[in-house]
């Protein structure tokens, strides 16, 4: 996508910076491939479009940078990260191991008043799969995974799983057109969540184990399909 055709879809937060809302705009941006990998981008232009001095657009950069989704070449250009599926591995292995413990801990919880909720989300994914709408599908998802933080009382470990995990979510995003993706993940989280609900700690870690998996042990066939979004 030409960074120039970009709109500001919704007026800025006046109570917020304006470089962390322009840098979650471009985040999302980045990881639905709105901005494909390896695209560059024109800070004139950001400027113009979300109608902001240089600070704030620098400043959003920068922090995309240090999450490895852009590279800031001075005095040069600066360009959206092609994918590492070295990085997205670590995310992997990172965010398996502490949704593991999380569901675990969950299953264990006398009060599971936040299954209700989980078992909605997956009904509300149901509706946008049958839609095909990827974009509605993918945030119920990650809110999905954001309850069961929450509910096991690591909402801040939520944050630093996300921000280790730009590489491995466009993998899940280049995934997820896929034929019959969308349903096996809507499968995956019923049976994480009828896991969870009767206290079955050890099958509740093996699904969410195999469900953080998939994707990229499919990544070589997307790689195939896509050779100019991932790194060498």
């Amino acid at each position: 996508m030409n960074i120039v055709a970009l709109r500001r879809t919704q007026e800025f937060d006046p109570s917020r910076q304006a470089a962390a809302q322009v840098f979650e705009r471009l985040r999302e941006m980045i990881i639905a491939l709105e901005l494909a990998p390896g695209s560059v981008i024109n800070r004139q232009a950001l400027q113009s479009s979300f109608g902001l001095s240089s600070t704030p657009v620098r400043d959003a950069l920068i922090r995309l940078s240090e999450e490895g989704l852009v590279n800031i070449f001075p005095q040069s250009a600066t360009r959206v990260s092609l994918i590492d599926v070295a990085r997205a591995r670590q995310a992997q292995f990172l965010r398996r191991a502490v949704e593991q413990e999380a569901v675990r801990i969950l299953c264990g919880t006398p009060d599971k008043d936040f299954v209700p909720e989980l078992r909605s989300i997956i009904e509300r994914q149901k509706a946008l799969a049958d839609k095909l709408d990827f974009h509605g599908f993918e945030v119920l998802d990650r809110d999905f995974h954001r309850q069961l933080y929450e509910a096991a009382g690591a909402p801040d470990l939520f944050v630093l799983v996300r921000q280790r995990s730009g590489h491995i979510d466009r993998i899940r995003r280049l995934h997820l057109p896929v034929a019959g993706k969308m349903q096996q993940i809507i499968r995956d989280h019923g049976q994480i969540v009828k896991a969870i609900a009767v206290g079955d700690g050890i099958k509740a870690q093996t699904l969410v184990r195999d469900h953080l998996s998939r994707s990229l042990a499919y990544s070589q066939a997307l790689r195939d399909k896509n050779p100019a979004f991932f790194r060498d």
